[in-house]
């Protein structure tokens, strides 16, 4: 695992850019080569600037954005320190747990900025992308854009929360449906189903999105961060203890033998053979 404490990110290293001008805070997936594939360093990186926005006084909102033709494809199995190790089953569990616990942390830092926070969404929306998303107040997608939670297909839990975010904007039926099967969505379903609030052309969501997030930094800071907090603390009443179950269902699922399975048979192109163990 990547060094969770280090305050730097490295030359050549980012995951993430962030730049501010006029108000708003940019925040720019920036690996498009690797379809913004998401790692333990992206997590630690989204916390770091998460911070730097939060104590900036000049920053009133936050455009969330991706470069390249996908948002963020999911996890990137190629990144260094993917696997926790540990001396026994019980102590990889444990540590999976705590290091799930960690990035819940991390993007917690995101979901409660002060700042609202407009998602731009292009291309592949998937697994960890899709979960980064719906961290966003508000969310606008191109029409090419496609939603999936695959994680059940590989033999694991859907770990950053997603899924309980899908139950609180589009109901536990449809969180079920999405995270149990793994099926992939449109922008106009997910539109449908309240997890977008705007579907534009793929050349327009650039500027929709900057003008959303411009016309939210012009209005009174101290009033839209009050809405922000109060919406908040009415819609995720129940997350921090659903989020904890989820956490050790992720350590689990994470060292079993069903999730070795999963990304093998997703490296060999076959269908998987899960036992359950």
């Amino acid at each position: 695992m990547i060094d969770t404490v280090s305050t730097e990110i490295a030359e050549g290293e980012e995951r993430i850019r962030l730049d501010t001008a006029d108000g708003i805070a940019v925040l720019t997936l920036c690996r498009p080569e690797k379809l913004n594939g998401w790692s333990w360093e992206s997590t630690r990186q989204l916390g770091l600037l998460a911070d730097r926005i939060r104590f900036d006084p000049s920053v009133r909102a936050v455009l969330l954005r991706a470069e390249g033709r996908a948002f963020c494809a999911g996890i990137d199995v190629t990144a260094p320190g993917g696997a926790i190790t540990g001396a026994s089953a019980a102590e990889r569990t444990r540590n999976y747990y705590e290091g799930i616990r960690w990035v819940h942390e991390r993007f917690a830092v995101l979901a409660r900025l002060p700042q609202p926070v407009v998602a731009a969404v292009q291309g592949h929306c998937l697994g960890f992308g899709f979960e980064l998303a719906l961290m966003a107040d508000v969310r606008v997608a191109a029409e090419d854009a496609v939603f999936a939670l695959p994680e059940a297909q590989l033999g694991v839990a859907v770990d950053a929360g997603g899924d309980l975010r899908i139950a609180r904007e589009a109901g536990a039926g449809w969180a079920k449906y999405l995270a149990l099967t793994g099926r992939r969505i449109d922008a106009a379903t997910a539109h449908r189903l309240n997890l977008l609030q705007l579907v534009v052309p793929g050349g327009e969501l650039e500027p929709t999105a900057r003008a959303l997030a411009a016309e939210i930094a012009a209005n009174a800071p101290l009033a839209v961060q009050g809405i922000k907090r109060g919406i908040d603390s009415y819609a995720d009443a129940a997350l921090p203890a659903a989020l904890d179950r989820v956490a050790m269902t992720a350590a689990l699922t994470l060292t079993s033998e069903d999730v070795r399975e999963g990304y093998g048979a997703k490296a060999a192109r076959r269908p998987p053979h899960f036992t359950g163990g």
